[in-house]
């Protein structure tokens, strides 16, 4: 009986559950706590710490499907996909772990034992590889699986031999093959026609065997480890009989949802392969917090979407359709993880919005890269038209190069970062501003910050520097940066601005801060001296009281505001930026589309609520690791310590922080929301003022609020009611005005007609008209055309300073005449210019006195 692939994976970490792993759910496909990588590649992702030993588990053997995504930095398939029968950009990866438990033996034991008895895979279908030099792996394949010598290859290549990095856990592999059979081109692994189709790897054992130094000398680890993998996606091709894996029962399914959507009926069509892998990628990306954006993982996965639309568009698709797939896919999969079907309506919208907004472009962006294909002499797309794709029509590089490519042309890459470059330079030049602070400086001083607690220190001065030169001492009026090594003033980070004061000395103001900013492990204080100050001096450190405070007020409500963000509008929030000063605060976040009035009533009342609970803050010190684990959120863009600071309200917000807060969430009195926008896809800006800012800003919207009441003498409760019967009455009043002036205009027409001459067998009107409206004046010329069969008609209209003309043409004559050089003629005659078609042309002046003789001109 065929299995399905939901089957096969369930079979899986059955089978190794039932042999002491332990079952251990797919880690997120952002690795929060490896900047190493750009997503979760491999199975062994999550266990890197434990296989290192800097994390203990209550468990030494582990069982997993991991969710992988490799579409961008050193792991990127997404070129491949929809060309080759196994490339994805989205995959599970099976995998069996042990740290430091079974080794060799048992895990090539428990790998043919669930591949020939469970899967019932035929032992004459499979070969093996081993690293050259592990005569162990082999004579366990030999002598207790009992394969034949001529069946196990000895690979002396890196393929392998694994290693976490140039130095650390390394070991020898074996690798798992199944031949697909002799109608399918392809040699053994290490053969000349090894990169066939016949023999396929399936499953990849990883031996941690050694511990490699810098020298490159490797030591026996004290446990050995265990890592392996196999592709899900794989070994469903070979159990469900078919050669590819788009043929699997899931992929047959999205391609079949796919042709569905967009209207084609050829099911072998590779652009339904590249959409049905990449609902997969983009969908998983969107659940686990990745938002389409223009920078790292955001930008990856917006290349992915737009590839998909390009790719949807190609098969002749009339609307937005991708984000139609995500129901289809979560019938696929949603069993195996229900966070899809938790996230299904986020990941919808995200794709909507996106596909929206790519599709504005698309159409255009597609006709340009065309027409240069057709014109395109040589194989080779210029640089700068790829440029001009990606920065016009937000194309990205690839995405050219994969249309190239199907045109059998590629594109010039070189050429492309090149104009890349220069967008940078210009970029960074225009961004350019003067400091105070030359990094070439080079400050080796560090500065203790003491203002948690208190805004006023005692601290020496370490160096001052002036017009980016350290000097000894700095003068009255000169502009300067102060470095202590203790201060109360908090330097900018995390988005909270700098403190401002004073330094004093002897009692005496020295020297004004007006900001205060890190210079790498110093506390570079701003500002202009009042009097002489020396290095090596011992000041008094008075941070301005009254700032820091609106400051904290204004912090500590944007952890709230982030709270209450994730709780109401979903988890996938994440904060993008903030500005924390003494006036307002400014949140950043990840959002697909506005928050309604209605969301961020929601949100205000939150904040408050929890304001009003006066939750005392707590502040806690902890091990990074420790603080991500209780559920601490770090903050966007933000560098941590191994020590962390983690600040709580009381269950309602924990977060990072490094910030100045208040002791209680009372102290904050009021948060008022003044402002919500968006200032890039698929991010959106709030601003909020709080404490008495916030009480200023209520009391002055009521004072107006009841004075426009008062103006139109209703209740303020009965305000919107009068200006609604106000707004109609006005555009009633409008309507009746509009058809006077119709008439009126008309009535004046009627009138113009009795002053028709006739020039050279020609009805000719000329008038100037001083009392009608502009804008009346294409539809009376209309109507004097009716009026007058045959013949020409030049209306002006002077004004204040200025002219403006229309001139007709009626049908039989406008191959004798034509409007536009008429009304030309005129309007040179009184400072202007104009034009449009040979029956109506419009034109404008700037010499009104000269009009009336202009207009005479016209008889001849």
């Amino acid at each position: 009986m065929t299995r399905s692939t939901a089957q096969i994976r369930q079979a899986f970490l059955d089978y190794f559950g039932q042999h002491g792993h332990q079952s251990v759910s797919s880690s997120s496909l952002v690795p929060h706590d490896d900047p190493t990588l750009l997503f979760t590649n491999a199975g062994m992702n999550q266990f890197k710490d434990v296989f290192l030993g800097a994390e203990q588990r209550n468990y030494s053997r582990a069982v997993s499907s991991q969710r992988c995504v490799r579409a961008g930095g050193k792991h990127n398939d997404l070129d491949n996909v929809g060309y080759t029968a196994r490339h994805h950009t989205f995959f599970e990866m099976l995998g069996n772990f042990s740290f430091g438990d079974y080794f060799k033996q048992d895990a090539i034991k428990f790998a043919w034992t669930f591949l020939t008895k469970e899967l019932g895979l035929p032992a004459e279908k499979l070969l093996v590889t081993v690293y050259a030099e592990d005569d162990e792996a082999f004579a366990i394949w030999e002598n207790e699986i009992g394969l034949p010598p001529e069946k196990i290859i000895r690979i002396a290549t890196s393929d392998n031999f694994w290693s976490m990095g140039d130095t650390g856990p390394c070991g020898p592999c074996s690798e798992i093959f199944y031949d697909h059979g002799e109608h399918i081109w392809g040699g053994v692994p290490g053969s000349p026609e090894e990169d066939g189709d016949r023999f396929i790897e399936i499953w990849n054992l990883v031996f941690m065997q050694y511990n490699k130094s810098a020298d490159g000398t490797m030591e026996p680890l004290p446990k050995p480890s265990i890592d392996t993998g196999m592709g899900l996606e794989r070994i469903s091709a070979i159990l469900q009989n078919v050669h590819s894996n788009y043929e699997i029962d899931i992929f047959q399914a999205l391609i079949k949802a796919a042709a569905e959507i967009v209207g084609t009926v050829d099911l072998d069509d590779k652009s339904l392969r590249v959409i049905a892998d990449h609902i997969r990628s983009c969908s998983f990306l969107i659940c686990d917090g990745v938002m389409p954006s223009n920078e790292g993982r955001g930008y990856v996965l917006r290349r992915i979407i737009r590839r998909a639309v390009r790719h949807g568009y190609k098969l002749g698709a009339q609307d937005i359709f991708f984000y139609k797939l995500v129901s289809a896919l979560t019938q696929q999969m949603g069993d195996a993880y229900p966070e899809l079907v938790e996230q299904l309506p986020v990941i919808e919208k995200v794709l909507r919005v996106e596909e929206e907004q790519f599709s504005r472009t698309l159409e255009r962006g597609m006709n340009i890269l065309t027409q240069q294909l057709t014109e395109l002499e040589g194989d080779v797309v210029p640089g700068e038209v790829v440029f001009k794709l990606y920065d016009t029509y937000g194309f990205p590089a690839d995405l050219t190069a994969d249309v190239a490519r199907e045109h059998n042309v590629r594109i010039d890459e070189t050429g492309f970062e090149t104009a890349m470059q220069a967008q940078r330079a210009r970029a960074q030049q225009a961004s350019n501003f003067g400091t105070d602070y030359n990094e070439a400086l080079k400050i080796t001083h560090a500065t203790d910050f003491t203002g948690y607690d208190k805004t006023t220190d005692v601290g020496t001065v370490l160096e001052i520097i002036v017009e980016n030169t350290s000097v000894t001492s700095i003068d009255a009026g000169q502009k300067g940066i102060v470095i202590l090594d203790n201060t109360a003033f908090y330097a900018e980070s995390g988005g909270q601005t700098g403190d401002s004061g004073v330094l004093k000395l002897n009692d005496a103001a020295v020297f004004t801060v007006t900001d205060t900013q890190k210079l790498a492990n110093a506390f570079g204080h701003q500002g202009i001296a009042k009097a002489k100050l020396s290095v090596g001096a011992n000041v008094v450190t008075q941070v301005d009281d009254s700032r820091r405070e609106a400051i904290k007020l204004n912090h500590s409500a944007t952890h709230l505001l982030h709270a209450a963000l994730r709780e109401l509008l979903g988890e996938h929030v994440a904060q993008k930026g903030s500005l924390v000063d003494d006036e307002k605060l400014r949140f950043d976040f990840a959002h697909y589309e506005a928050v309604t009035t209605e969301q961020l009533i929601s949100i205000e009342r939150l904040v408050n609520a929890q304001i009003r609970q006066n939750h005392e803050l707590t502040t806690k010190l902890m091990e990074l690791d420790e603080a991500k684990a209780s559920g601490a959120m770090a903050l966007f863009g933000e560098k941590y310590d191994e020590k962390v600071r983690v600040v709580s309200m009381g269950n309602f917000s924990t977060e990072l922080c490094g910030g100045t807060h208040v002791s209680r969430t009372g102290d904050i009195g009021l948060c008022k929301i003044t402002s919500e926008s968006g200032i890039a896809s698929g991010v959106r800006r709030i601003e909020a003022i709080t404490g008495e800012a916030a009480i200023n800003y209520v009391q002055e919207q009521a004072y107006l609020l009841q004075n426009a009441a008062n103006i139109l003498k209703v209740e303020p409760i009965n305000l919107i009611e009068r200006i609604n019967n106000n707004q109609d009455l006005l555009k009633a009043t409008e309507k009746s005005l509009n058809q006077a002036k119709q008439q009126l205009a008309s009535q004046q027409g009627s009138d113009l007609m009795n002053q028709v001459q006739v020039i050279k067998e020609h009805n000719v009107l000329v008038a100037n008209l001083p009392d009608v409206e502009v804008k009346a004046l294409k539809g009376m010329l209309d109507e004097l055309k009716q009026k007058i069969s045959s013949g020409i008609i030049v209306l002006g209209v002077p004004g204040d300073g200025k002219v403006n003309l229309i001139a007709g043409v009626t049908g039989d004559l406008i191959n004798k005449i034509k409007a536009g050089e008429l009304v030309n003629f005129v309007a040179s005659q009184v400072g202007g210019k104009g034009g449009g078609r040979p029956d109506m042309a419009q034109a404008g002046g700037t010499k009104p006195e000269n009009l009336e003789h202009a207009l005479t001109s016209v008889y001849g």
